[in-house]
C-alpha cells in the first residue's frame, strides 16, 4: 500500500512547483511492485502524458519511463497486458530490472529489449496506463485531466495528416477500452495543463485505505 499522505496535496498550482512537489510526494510512498513505487501517468491520446511524464521523470532525477507506445502494437493496440506483467511487473516486483521488447510502429514488428531498472520510482506512461490488471502493483494513478475530444483532436493535428487513417481506428479502439476498462474514476491526482505550466489537484478517488471498497469492486495501492 502507498504511504498516507496528507490528503487533498498541498500543492503550489504552476509547474516548477508543482511538480517538485509531486516528485517528493512520490518519492514518500511505499513500493508498491517490490521495491519500486510504479506510478501510472494516464489519460486520452493527445492529453500530454509524455510530456508531462517526461518533465516528472527528471524532476525524480531520471525516473525510467515505460510508454505503452513501446509495448502496444499495430495487432494489439490494448492487448499488451500480460507481456507488461511478465516483463515488467514480474521482474521489478523481484527486485530485477526489466527487459521488454520495444515496438517499432514503422516496421510492425518488435525490436530489440529495452532495460527499465528497478529503481525507487518508475513510471508507465501511456493511454491505459492505469488500468485495472496494473493498478494492484501501482503506488499512485495520474489522470491528464483534458477531454477526450479536446485531446484527440489535439493528437490528430500534432501527427498530421500522415496519421488520419490510423487515428480513425484509434479513437474507436480507446472509447471501447475506457468503456470497458475506465482510468479516470480511480485516479489519485488529476494533472490539469495551464497558460503556464500544470495544476495538480485531488482526483476521484481521493483518500483511500487499504480495507476501503471502491466502484466496481476495484481497490488501488495508493493511499494519500
Amino acid at each position: 500500500m502507498g504511504a498516507c499522505l496528507d490528503w487533498p496535496p498541498r500543492f503550489p498550482r504552476r509547474t516548477g512547483p508543482a511538480i517538485q512537489q509531486l516528485a517528493a510526494r512520490l518519492r514518500r510512498l511505499r513500493p508498491s511492485c517490490g521495491p519500486v513505487r510504479l506510478v501510472a501517468v494516464d489519460g486520452h491520446a493527445g492529453s500530454g502524458k509524455s510530456t508531462f511524464a517526461g518533465r516528472l521523470a527528471a524532476e525524480l532525477g531520471g525516473a525510467p519511463v515505460l510508454r505503452i507506445d513501446d509495448v502496444a502494437s499495430h495487432a494489439e493496440l490494448f492487448g499488451w497486458t500480460e507481456r507488461v506483467l511478465a516483463q515488467v511487473v514480474g521482474p521489478l516486483s523481484r527486485g530485477e530490472s526489466a527487459a521488454y521488447a520495444v515496438y517499432d510502429w514503422r516496421a510492425r514488428a518488435f525490436g530489440a529489449p529495452r532495460v527499465l531498472p528497478a529503481a525507487p520510482v518508475v513510471l508507465v506512461e501511456g493511454v491505459g496506463a492505469g488500468r485495472r490488471a496494473l493498478r494492484p502493483y501501482l503506488a499512485a494513478v495520474l489522470w491528464m485531466d483534458l477531454g477526450r475530444e479536446a485531446a484527440w483532436a489535439r493528437g490528430r493535428a500534432r501527427d498530421g495528416a500522415e496519421q488520419r487513417e490510423f487515428w480513425d481506428g484509434w479513437i474507436g479502439a480507446e472509447r471501447a477500452h475506457f468503456a470497458e476498462d475506465p482510468t479516470q474514476p480511480f485516479a489519485n491526482l488529476l494533472i490539469r495543463q495551464a497558460s503556464e505550466g500544470y495544476e495538480v489537484l485531488p482526483g476521484p478517488v481521493g483518500l483511500l485505505g487499504p480495507d476501503q471498497d471502491v466502484a466496481h469492486g476495484d481497490q488501488t495501492s495508493a493511499m494519500w
